[in-house]
């Protein structure tokens, strides 16, 4: 079964410094029949103008991960963490108990646009965390590089539930099959280009999701980047 969440559908919030496009109900965005997919609860698509950003503020409960697709994210948490994340970086903040951050795009002269996404831990009141890696996305081609999973396999950060997301950038004319084992579920996220999956066409910002499938069969014919998620 796949249900299609198409980029022009989200939620948007717009500001003098902010552009954000919300996957699922998220703030003032209010959404019944777009609550989240199993565990994945937000998947925001922020574009921060120079200077601009998030003032600290609080979380608790929740994995919290930040893709940098292009330009630079400056973060500070009440932890004492203080970085910089250039493009291909990847933070995960775990809540836990709770902390306060914020994040800032320290540019005077480029927007920073990223990718926020937020995950139902396994457990509450974990001790709170924060962890990052970079990655080189962009010239890995037709191979899933892991991100973000349970056990930190292949240099990913390591979340506290039983989720595997995985980066995938296909090359023009290239396909891709993703094997789904038994009972589990995806979703794909488009960050670029367009590609097709199962006779449905995919494009930037759009979503999809998987149920009750047993592969997905990816098929790109100008080049494509997205992300993959495997969900219990």
């Amino acid at each position: 079964m796949l249900q299609i969440r198409r980029a022009n559908e989200r939620g948007h919030f717009s500001a003098d410094w902010l552009s954000s496009y919300h996957t699922f109900s998220f703030s003032d965005y209010y959404d019944p029949d777009h609550m989240g997919f199993r565990q994945l609860r937000v998947i925001n698509e922020d574009r921060v103008q120079p200077g601009g950003g998030f003032p600290q503020h609080p979380h608790r409960d929740m994995e919290i991960l930040s893709l940098v697709l292009s330009g630079e994210l400056k973060h500070e948490d009440s932890l004492g963490g203080s970085k910089i994340i250039p493009a291909g970086g990847v933070q995960l903040i775990s809540a836990g108990t709770g902390l306060q951050h914020s994040e800032y795009n320290p540019s005077t002269e480029s927007e920073v646009r990223f990718l926020q996404i937020w995950i139902h831990p396994a457990r509450e009141n974990l001790d709170p965390a924060y962890q990052f890696a970079n990655f080189d996305l962009w010239s890995q081609i037709d191979t899933l590089v892991p991100i973000a999973n349970q056990d930190g396999r292949a240099g990913a950060v390591t979340i506290h539930q039983d989720v595997s997301i995985n980066y995938l950038n296909l090359s023009r004319g290239s396909r891709f099959e993703k094997t789904i084992d038994a009972g589990r579920h995806v979703w794909v996220q488009m960050t670029a280009g367009s590609v097709d999956v199962a006779g449905t066409n995919l494009e930037a910002g759009d979503g999809l999701a998987v149920s009750e499938e047993t592969e997905l069969i990816f098929s790109s014919v100008g080049g494509s980047q997205l992300l993959i998620f495997d969900l219990n």
